[in-house]
């Protein structure tokens, strides 16, 4: 029996823990934890057998000196699992051997890192009860979001926690591009059976960027049957994606039947609180002081839907404050900011540009012609530009996708699609293209007839 000063106690430690973590990284690993008893300086937790070991090998030091502060200086935490078990101490704690892990996983992309809000809460739980009980959750689990929502890190996550806690668990981690080149290179070399083996024989399969797949048949097929060897072996198998699967219109499909006979998880844009949490975690994990908390939700606000550019803003934003001598306000915020993530301005109708007024001042600006702008032509030189015209006419003009894609070249609704999607994906880190995107728009805007 608890006595109710015990069960008081341990209150005041979880407010301590609460406080020490955060809510979000609380309420997934620490709130589960139970009091099992508390007897003079001896404290003992129960938690889910599935998370025992992460808790308390990322949570130990700090649950410590929660209980320290509360109880005294010469208190020990023990953590068994709910129902029974060894106990098990910070010191006490090793990682299991692992007969095979993921290669370049991300240090910073684990589920302790991983800001949950309201537009990812889904994708969270389901990653985090795979990860936990890998085949027998969600088996595919296919995460889908526009670019720089948060699916690769639950990607690395899962492998992460896996390759830490899985006793031995095989895990393949792998992008679907790198999956085609090296098919194709086995394809070449002779070594198809070496590439078959390597990728049907894991426990668990996580694949990034399937819409990468489309249009490659050979490559498709070759995925078919290795997801249908790892199903039938059991394996559990992780997907990521730009869209859900009824929207990958290429890819051949007994390959979307697959892919939609799990879970399906969407992650949406995440809101305003969601970003500055999402701010708040890296300024924390890079230890950046910053004393004025407006910046934060400056930069939330200019960056909307996108959180690599977020964070590639905050780390503009101090790297600027290092290099210049200058503190972190917002003032020197508003100023960085300005070249790459403009003011949004309300802006009439009759202010708009038309798509040709935009198709040129981007053929302008690259030194190429409207008619090369418009061409069948995919070279670098007027790709890129092209795509990056298709993505302001959407942002700027207020006419229809299907009208922007007619008016360069007769192109179709999907091409023009893919067009927006790339330059978005590529504003997060090119920020070359970026200063160029929001110089060519505000030329548009301050012209002498506007």
């Amino acid at each position: 029996m608890i006595s109710p000063s015990s069960k008081n106690t341990w209150q005041q430690i979880s407010d301590e823990l609460k406080s020490a973590v955060g809510v979000s990284l609380f309420d997934v690993w620490l709130a589960p934890l139970k009091l099992a008893s508390l007897d003079g300086n001896q404290l003992i937790l129960e938690a889910p057998p599935a998370s025992r070991a992460w808790v308390s090998d990322r949570f130990g030091r700090v649950l410590n000196d929660s209980a320290k502060s509360v109880i005294g200086s010469d208190v020990e935490v023990h953590i068994s699992a709910a129902g029974g078990g060894a106990e098990l101490g910070e010191s006490q704690h090793r990682s299991t051997q692992r007969q095979y892990q993921a290669t370049d996983l991300n240090p910073k992309y684990c589920f302790e890192q991983f800001v949950i809000g309201s537009g990812n809460r889904l994708a969270h739980g389901a990653a985090l009860a795979v990860a936990e009980n890998p085949g027998t959750a969600y088996n595919p689990l296919f995460i889908c979001g526009p670019p720089g929502v948060g699916k690769t890190h639950l990607l690395h996550s899962i492998a992460d926690y896996a390759t830490r806690h899985g006793s031995g668990l095989r895990v393949q981690l792998t992008g679907a591009e790198s999956f085609a080149n090296e098919f194709i290179a086995a394809l070449r070399g002779g070594d198809i059976n070496a590439f078959k083996a390597r990728h049907r024989d894991a426990d668990l399969v996580l694949v990034d960027d399937v819409q990468f797949l489309m249009a490659k048949a050979k490559t498709e097929e070759e995925f078919f049957h290795t997801f249908n060897a790892l199903r039938e072996g059991g394996a559990q198998i992780v997907l990521t994606c730009d869209r859900p699967p009824r929207d990958l219109d290429r890819l051949e499909e007994r390959l979307r039947d697959r892919f939609e006979s799990g879970l399906v998880a969407d992650i949406s844009a995440p809101d305003l609180a969601t970003r500055i949490a999402v701010l708040r975690a890296r300024a924390e994990l890079d230890q950046i002081v910053i004393d004025d908390h407006e910046v934060l939700n400056l930069i939330a606000t200019r960056v909307a839907h996108n959180l690599r550019a977020l964070e590639g803003a905050l780390i503009r934003v101090v790297a600027y404050a290092s290099l210049s001598g200058r503190a972190i306000t917002k003032t020197l915020a508003d100023e960085v900011l300005d070249g790459l993530f403009p003011q949004k301005r309300e802006r009439s109708a009759v202010l708009k540009p038309s798509i040709e007024e935009i198709r040129s001042a981007v053929a302008a600006d690259y030194g190429i012609s409207v008619e090369e702008l418009c061409s069948t032509s995919r070279a670098a030189e007027v790709l890129l530009p092209r795509q990056l015209a298709i993505y302001l006419a959407r942002e700027h003009s207020g006419e229809s996708l299907t009208k922007i894609a007619t008016a360069f070249g007769g192109r179709n609704h999907t091409t023009a699609l893919n067009a927006v999607k790339k330059i978005q994906h590529r504003l997060a880190d090119d920020y070359e293209l970026a200063d160029r995107s929001a110089r060519i728009t505000e030329e548009m805007f301050k012209s002498e007839h506007r």
